[in-house]
């Protein structure tokens, strides 16, 4: 798995039917502890992320292995957002920030 940054969207109207209703985003690689960027991916969406989100996906033949890219003709997924990451027990990213339970 891999970590990136959501930011943009791929339309396509003409595609093969294998990957016909997938969502797709353009991601950007992110290194956790640096936060240097890295080089580009577009990947079907399988969670339902957006734009500025971090997450995380799976390219090559594991890519294939979500339920909803199983035998699809399709090489990037995200499988999952990040809501928090940590670095030597400190608190690197929170997607939400304030009081438990809170979405702001």
């Amino acid at each position: 798995m891999k970590l990136a940054k959501v930011i943009g969207t791929v339309v396509s109207t003409r595609k093969d039917p294998g990957i016909s209703g997938f969502k797709l985003l353009l991601l950007q690689d992110e290194d956790p502890v640096s936060r240097k960027l890295g080089g580009t991916v577009v990947a079907a969406d399988a969670v339902g992320a957006g734009i500025d989100e971090y997450v995380l996906y799976a390219s090559g033949s594991s890519a294939r292995q979500t339920e909803v890219t199983r035998n699809r003709p399709c090489d990037a997924v995200v499988m999952a957002i990040v809501d928090q990451w940590s670095i030597d027990g400190e608190r690197a990213y929170a997607k939400f920030t304030g009081d438990a339970g809170s979405d702001d």
